[in-house]
């Protein structure tokens, strides 16, 4: 049965024979292996060329600023999976990874493809940055949904992370589309919504690697290849001093039965 199109059937990633294996147009054992650190390697996978010196240095740092914050939702299913099916390595790290979504670990691709949308309609309707950006705001408020980038329930006074990536990224980006529509958007939230918000790591993020080259539709690998060290990390630390049952026991008692309503 043929499922979607079928046509188009080439790679363009990688290729092997008896003696050799090429990684996009590289020879992985004379060019790559020994000679390229893994975040350039990352980012020639994903964008078939080698970054600049300004890419490698950007690139690292968001993989670093995003890999741990301590036990978020990622890493405590991922514990708690572990501490359940501890011959499932794999699984427990998958555990964590499922959970990348709109709301944490993952948001910074809907930060992305907000700005993204909100710099097109700037552009198409030739309207400044800060219009676009109250028009977004609004067809979000419309469908009740959160300003994607901005907010934070423990750096209530403006996330580290992002200050630190958006002072590196000045530094070594010539292109600020979505910096300048990041900005733009939260100067425009105090009218947009009656309040002012900080910018959180995620919000940052976007606009570090896409003013970078680094393409959206990938934006969300970013923040898994970064937590999967952390959940590693975890997993470890979970063979030796295990908290994935105390975790578990810690959850049941914190939540109350209630009694189905008759």
């Amino acid at each position: 049965m043929r499922i979607g199109k079928q046509d188009n059937a080439v790679t363009s990633i990688c290729d092997s024979d008896a003696t050799s294996i090429t990684v996009r147009g590289m020879d992985l054992c004379d060019e790559v292996i020994g000679k390229v650190d893994f975040t350039s390697y990352f980012w020639l996978l994903v964008t078939g060329a080698m970054p600049d010196q300004s890419q490698k240095i950007l690139a690292d740092a968001v993989l670093c600023a995003i890999a741990e914050h301590g036990l978020v939702p990622s890493v405590v299913a991922t514990r708690m999976t572990y501490a359940a099916a501890p011959e499932a390595f794999q699984g427990a790290v998958a555990a964590g990874l499922l959970g990348c979504g709109s709301v944490v670990l993952g948001s910074a691709e809907v930060a992305g493809r907000f700005y993204a949308d909100c710099i097109a309609r700037a552009e198409a309707d030739g309207i400044s940055y800060e219009d676009a950006a109250k028009a977004g705001i609004a067809e979000l408020r419309a469908e009740k949904k959160a300003i994607p980038g901005f907010g934070h329930p423990q750096h209530a006074g403006g996330d580290p992370r992002a200050h630190r990536l958006l002072e590196i990224a000045a530094q070594h980006t010539s292109t600020s589309k979505h910096a300048d529509m990041l900005r733009a958007i939260e100067s425009v939230l105090p009218e947009a919504i009656g309040r002012t918000l900080p910018i959180n790591v995620n919000g940052a993020i976007p606009v570090v690697m896409l003013d970078a080259g680094f393409p959206l539709a990938a934006l969300k690998g970013v923040s898994l290849l970064a937590r999967t060290a952390s959940l590693i990390a975890h997993l470890q630390e979970e063979t030796e001093r295990p908290i994935g049952f105390i975790m578990s026991g810690a959850a049941a008692a914190r939540i109350e039965f209630e009694e189905p309503a008759a």
